[in-house]
């Protein structure tokens, strides 16, 4: 317990001293600092705006969706289907891995196995519809097929791999203290 307050305390301080840069940069007229301050203004901003419903909307997940249906969809009896499901799970997933961490925890935490879950967590990244749909609009259609149609499999092997690994270690995500 000492070094997670000892762990926090470091955090703090460090944050504490980027705020003071951040500040005095305003100050001193130091453009890289302002131009840094500026950016995560805008980033804090964005953050305020989508986590909060997105952590209600994890809430009502957790509680609404039953452990019975997650182990049916993505758990170890549920065969390829559930990746299809993680799959498109994270196809609406909104706020990137930022909301699909949390999501992942709950999946897990409901009976999800690992494959799925890793599947879940990698595609949120790849192939979230709004992204795919200004990717396309810029890159063009054929360039978004090719990209999602080849990275995939890939995910899907690889969270293949990776679940019978964490499986055969025996692994145990631990509980939130």
């Amino acid at each position: 317990m000492a070094k997670k307050k000892n762990s926090n305390k470091l955090n703090y301080i460090i944050f504490s001293i980027f705020i003071a840069f951040i500040v005095g940069s305003y100050f001193l007229n130091f453009d890289l600092g302002e131009r840094i301050g500026s950016n995560f203004m805008i980033f804090a901003r964005d953050m305020v705006s989508i986590l909060p419903p997105a952590f209600v909307l994890i809430g009502l997940f957790d509680v609404w969706v039953s452990r019975e249906s997650i182990e049916n969809n993505f758990g170890h009896t549920s065969g390829f289907k559930k990746y299809i499901y993680a799959i498109l799970l994270a196809a609406t997933t909104v706020g990137g891995t930022f909301v699909a961490f949390p999501v992942a925890n709950t999946l897990y935490h409901k009976g999800a196995n690992y494959s799925s879950i890793f599947t879940y967590v990698t595609a949120a990244s790849l192939v979230m519809i709004p992204m795919s749909i200004m990717e396309a609009s810029i890159l063009g259609v054929k360039f978004t097929a090719i990209r999602i149609g080849v990275s995939l499999p890939l995910v899907i092997i690889s969270s293949i791999i990776l679940g019978n690994f964490f499986s055969k270690i025996n692994y145990k995500i631990p509980k939130a203290e």
